[in-house]
């Protein structure tokens, strides 16, 4: 008869290793495709102007006295312009700084919103960016280029949910899929959390100090447009609600630190 020792042992089983970098397939193609449209920068420089003049975000463009020749692109120009201008960049440093941002942040709100969502939440929030880049900049002819007002709502949408028990900023989160999909909390509670108040008041301050300084991030000589940053910011916190398809458990959602008191 066999010994113990003697039978044959089933192998190991190997322990499932998560990918190093586990991006959801909505924000690969979106990291991507700016990568492939920065690819402008090897094509004749008259090329790439023309890009720029076509698909920037120029507030002159919307000046009510200029003919509608004035720039490339004409009248169609001056809706595709509050959306394309967030897919062109100045240089790598300008989208690694974006792209730095957007693997915790754009990963979880990528896997809550799913791709359709996902890419319908930048155009949105890069068109607020827009809007408020044109308010306060009117008759500029300097072109406004980067996906950082896109980026900046991302950031405000992801802190509605981000710090939920369970959730990616949490102390006790779960797996990348169920972390990003936690009921997120009311935007009153959100406004009451003080890790929510925090990171707020953290990036409204780095935003101000960088527009009252006139810094620049990876563009020589060109400032930060931290109000377009704000825009997207802004209507990222507020509009997160119309996309998320996640049910908003508002009474018995967990609430973000022990301390929190639930709404009732």
């Amino acid at each position: 008869m066999d010994s113990p020792s003697d039978l044959p042992q089933d192998p190991p089983l190997a322990t499932p290793r998560e990918p190093i970098l586990n991006l959801p397939g909505a924000l690969t193609a979106y990291i991507v495709l700016i990568a492939a449209i920065h690819l402008r920068v090897l094509l004749p420089e008259d090329w790439d102007t023309l890009i720029i003049d076509l698909f920037a975000f120029v507030p002159k463009r919307y000046d009510p006295t200029l003919m509608d020749g004035a720039f490339p692109g004409g009248t169609p120009a001056k809706v595709w312009t509050f959306v394309t201008y967030s897919l062109l960049h100045a240089n790598l440093t300008h989208i690694g700084f974006n792209v730095l941002w957007l693997l915790p942040f754009g990963s979880a709100l990528a896997r809550r919103f799913g791709a359709f969502r996902f890419y319908l939440f930048m155009a949105v929030t890069a068109a607020a960016g827009a809007l408020a880049h044109l308010l306060t900049h009117e008759h500029a002819l300097a072109p406004m280029i980067g996906a950082s007002a896109s980026v900046s709502g991302t950031l405000a949408a992801a802190m509605r949910f981000a710090f939920v028990k369970g959730s990616f900023l949490s102390f006790s989160r779960g797996d990348a899929d169920v972390a990003a999909r936690v009921p997120a909390l009311s935007l009153s509670r959100a406004l009451r959390n003080p890790r929510v108040l925090a990171f707020l008041a953290i990036w409204f301050g780095v935003n101000i100090v960088f527009g009252a300084g006139g810094l620049s991030i990876g563009a020589e000589g060109a400032n930060v447009a931290w109000q377009a940053h704000i825009g997207g910011f802004v209507a990222g916190l507020i509009l997160f609600a119309l996309f998320d398809p996640i049910p908003h458990v508002r009474d018995d959602a967990a609430p973000a630190l022990p301390s929190d008191v639930i709404d009732r």
